[in-house]
């Protein structure tokens, strides 16, 4: 359980970086759009009462540092990570290293105003906002 909410956790920070793109209410993000979105923006999702800050560099990496507290409850993947991240039409995917057993996930985003819903190709969803 504690596991799902980390997933959801990063997951839900990849498509909050999108929300810095202009994009009228409730559109969906593609391309390279969506690539502008994300690229040297930092994420801040906030699970479980818990911050997960996420940058994604423009050179297509990424990195994720949490507290001791929110690693523990992640199942003890490590404080930080780092990944890649890219965009597949209208998805962002994502790897990381450690986190999420190293496995790549792509979402589908959309935005309204500084809200981004991001739907996971395993058919999680959640929202998420973009810090800066």
């Amino acid at each position: 359980m504690l596991k799902t909410a980390f997933q959801t956790t990063v997951i839900a920070a990849a498509i909050a970086a999108s929300a810095g793109a202009a994009v009228a209410a409730n559109a969906t993000l593609s391309g390279d759009a969506l690539r502008s979105a994300i690229a040297d923006k930092t994420v801040v999702l906030k699970i479980s009462g818990f911050e997960l800050p996420i940058q994604y560099s423009a050179r297509g990496t990424m990195t994720g540092r949490m507290s001791t507290v929110a690693a523990a409850f992640s199942g003890n993947k490590g404080v930080s990570d780092h990944g890649k991240w890219w965009v597949d039409g209208n998805r962002l995917c994502q790897k990381w290293s450690s986190w999420m057993d190293g496995e790549t996930y792509c979402y589908a985003l959309s935005q309204n105003g500084s809200q981004v819903r991001w739907v996971r190709n395993d058919g999680r969803s959640g929202s998420a906002r973009i810090a800066g």
